[in-house]
């Protein structure tokens, strides 16, 4: 060993840190911070921006709106109607407060399907895993009379929205 390796002396920090090692360790801490904050964000918090276009299938397409995260209120003198989609995946781009017109195609009819309710407010989404049942549903605040045209369509007939600006 030589003579300063056998010493306990401590070992002395030449000087402070350069401005290049200072920048770095600024940098390094700024982007650990926004990795905590990133990993901190709720798994239901949505995109800063709503994907655009329509799903291929599905009868949706999703818009730039910021609805509410929680189940809305009903509004004065309208019915709360849960409605099945024909293309349950199709909620995953609906959230409470949003705009949607519903589409039907009656069963048995033509292909072509026909507005039913333009620009219903979506009160509530359930997904099948959130159900009790097991199954999932959109609920809309519709118009009694719009309500009763839905609730009263032929057995088989399909579902769809498009989500409004």
């Amino acid at each position: 060993m030589t003579g300063r390796e056998a010493t306990l002396r401590p070992v002395r920090w030449r000087g402070l840190p350069r401005r290049r090692t200072l920048v770095r360790v600024t940098l390094v801490a700024v982007l650990l911070g926004l990795a905590a904050a990133v990993l901190r964000t709720p798994a239901g918090c949505p995109p800063g921006s709503a994907p655009s276009g329509s799903s291929a299938g599905t009868g949706v397409t999703a818009s730039a709106d910021a609805p509410s995260a929680g189940p809305q209120p009903l509004p004065d003198g309208s019915v709360g109607v849960p409605i099945r989609l024909a293309e349950p995946a199709a909620l995953a781009v609906l959230r409470p407060g949003a705009r949607v017109d519903l589409l039907v195609v009656p069963a048995g009819g033509s292909p072509d399907p026909t507005l039913l309710a333009p620009r219903a407010l979506v009160l509530d989404v359930v997904e099948a895993g959130g159900a009790v049942d097991g199954s999932s549903a959109l609920y809309l605040a519709l118009p009694p009379e719009q309500a009763r045209r839905a609730v009263g369509l032929p057995e088989g007939s399909r579902f769809a929205v498009v989500v409004r600006g």
